[in-house]
């Protein structure tokens, strides 16, 4: 199945608009990130708790964060879940007893004290150590990194240097890409966003793959006088419609999630469908232009030609 046929696009023409459009993108969510104070991490990273509570009559948003305020939970965060009547109460210190064990009975207490009349039932809590919150920071760093470093090992091994490098650079774009939509958007980073964020990279390598792996055909077929752009050009066309019918397909499955998978897995989705997106766009207008600018960088350089 095709939904492009004989397409002729130059796309590595296009490479400065897009490059502009990187940079736009990256430079935004850097900003928001800097202004932010970097990344709003989620409990898993800095410790604390967080409840999901449902209240019948539902009371205001207000209301309830002013009663933990002055029970004595500062910075509470709250919001509403899902329905009218639950809510997502946030956390990041320890329980009035110090212990930080039983926050959510303490948090309960103060509610039904302070709204008479109103069942408070708690139904999910999550809480996180500061200690445990800062090895989990440790151990998702390190496993983006390590992704990206495999992956570097991996497609040099495949194809040649340059190859990993281009497909690397693709790939840190479309992490930090997504990483300044989440802080623009105020969303909170946790371990499932890092699982979403390692789903892109193993999404967008594959699909940077596919690209690459025809522009080595190409290259052993390359006709007389065709330059280095155009079988790059070439490859990019013969390969698109795999690459929208794929993108599409699993964009179809993550946007159903997101729709009707729930408000716990909104963001996960969210951060999937987005890094879809953005990794198929990378693997055109990114990855494959760093190599026609790699090739001409070492063509035009007299010291590499005469190496060469």
């Amino acid at each position: 199945m095709q939904f492009f046929k004989q397409t002729n696009v130059r796309f590595t023409a296009m490479f400065r608009y897009m490059l502009v459009v990187s940079g736009v993108m990256i430079l935004a969510g850097i900003v928001s990130l800097v202004a932010h104070g970097g990344p709003r991490l989620s409990i898993d990273f800095t410790g604390g708790t967080v409840l999901q509570v449902k209240m019948a009559p539902a009371p205001d948003i207000g209301r309830i964060r002013s009663l933990l305020e002055s029970g004595g939970y500062p910075g509470v965060q709250v919001q509403d879940f899902g329905s009218a009547d639950e809510f997502l109460i946030t956390f990041t210190g320890t329980a009035k007893s110090g212990a930080g064990l039983d926050t959510a009975g303490e948090m309960k207490a103060v509610l039904e004290k302070g709204l008479p009349g109103t069942a408070v039932e708690m139904r999910r809590e999550e809480s996180v150590g500061p200690k445990i919150g800062g090895e989990l920071k440790t151990a998702a760093l390190n496993s983006i990194v390590a992704a990206l470093g495999l992956i570097i090992i991996y497609v040099s091994i495949r194809f040649v240097f340059k190859y990993g490098i281009a497909a690397v650079i693709a790939l840190a774009h479309d992490v930090t890409i997504t990483l300044g939509v989440f802080s623009m958007l105020n969303k909170e980073i946790s371990l499932s966003i890092i699982a979403a964020f390692l789903t892109i990279i193993g999404y967008s390598i594959n699909d940077t793959i596919v690209v690459f792996d025809r522009i080595r055909e190409n290259m052993k077929l390359r006709k007389r006088g065709e330059s280095y752009a155009a079988v790059v050009d070439r490859s990019i066309n013969e390969t698109l419609s795999r690459t929208v019918i794929t993108s599409l397909t699993t964009i179809m499955v993550s946007a159903m999630l997101y729709f009707f998978g729930g408000p716990v897995i909104h963001d996960f989705t969210f951060a999937l469908t987005f890094g879809i997106v953005i990794g198929t766009y990378s693997s055109v207008f990114v990855a494959a232009p760093i190599l026609v600018w790699w090739h001409e960088k070492r063509v035009t350089d007299p010291r590499r030609r005469e190496a060469m």
